[in-house]
């Protein structure tokens, strides 16, 4: 594990609500708790609990849900996932997110958005680089910081960017606010669309005119598929050519002929892969499966 650490990473399948540490998440529910709006209790094994089904780990989110109501905590979170990442010597990582509305308090997609990039603001324990403008393309690991007794020291550097998500509990009508909220933000580094949230729900074709719309202006997308059995959204995700995939749990023969042919990568998630019940063990994951066919490229004349 220390050397898991301390090698430089690249991380492309973050989510910040499934980031946030347990502790703050304990302190959330436990504020709510003392209001009234939840029973501390009745949620409180659900967030110390290590091992979780796929359906478990939605009632989770929808916990996170309830106590990341307001921009302070949404902003305090998404300092806290970055400086959690970098302590970990993540130097690059694509964080995603939901921007979500709350009226009674005033919150709209955009002023989600706005918390975010406060809470990268805010981040004074590591440099920050989220706007494109950022890229130090002579330093890439790391940038100068000068003490207090003028002795130049190297400071860690992150470079963040941000994929918007579309929840499938949404309508076409959130979906295409949502990509037109990213392509008004790509100047403080969002770079794409993401399509996540509980499997079981929504349709494919409600979100394919925003997806579509958002390829059509340059946004790079990636899409949550195959995290449970869906022959027929999976044969349609593929059709529709993103840039990634996220997990492809349950793909088939046919599924991964056509991914390989379109040359499509994939986010693997190992570890939420096995403690989600999704795949019963790394011995049958579809990891080396993916790895035994990059080598064979790399073996191709072609």
């Amino acid at each position: 594990m220390e050397w898991c650490q301390s090698i430089p990473k690249v991380e492309l399948h973050a989510h910040l609500n499934g980031s946030i540490r347990d502790s703050t998440l304990l302190e959330l529910a436990r504020d709510l708790g003392e209001t009234g709006v939840l029973v501390f209790s009745d949620f409180e094994h659900v967030i110390l609990k290590s091992d979780r089904s796929l359906v478990e780990v939605f009632k989770l989110f929808d916990l996170i849900h309830m106590v990341t109501t307001d921009h302070t905590t949404i902003s305090r979170i998404t300092r806290e996932v970055i400086e959690d990442f970098a302590s970990e010597n993540v130097v690059y990582i694509e964080l995603r997110t939901t921007p979500k509305k709350n009226k009674l308090i005033g919150m709209s997609k955009r002023s989600y958005m706005e918390a975010v990039v406060e809470g990268l603001k805010s981040i004074n324990s590591v440099d920050v680089a989220f706007m494109p403008h950022d890229v130090d393309t002579h330093s890439p690991l790391n940038s100068l910081s000068i003490d207090n007794n003028c002795n130049v020291t190297p400071r860690k550097r992150i470079y963040v960017r941000l994929l918007l998500s579309i929840d499938r509990r949404e309508t076409t009508e959130d979906a295409m606010e949502t990509v037109k909220l990213a392509l008004e933000l790509k100047d403080v580094g969002v770079v794409g669309i993401d399509l996540s949230g509980n499997p079981i729900v929504g349709e494919w074709t409600t979100f394919w005119p925003a997806l579509q719309f958002a390829k059509e202006n340059g946004l790079a997308i990636t899409l949550h598929c195959g995290e449970v059995p869906n022959p027929k959204e999976i044969q349609a995700m593929l059709d529709f050519w993103p840039q990634r995939i996220g997990h492809a749990c349950f793909f088939e023969g046919d599924n991964w002929e056509k991914l390989k042919h379109l040359n499509i990568p994939v986010e693997i998630c190992l570890t939420s892969n096995i403690r989600t019940n999704s795949i019963s063990s790394l011995d049958v994951h579809h990891f080396a499966y993916l790895l035994i066919f990059c080598d064979q490229k790399l073996e191709s004349p072609l």
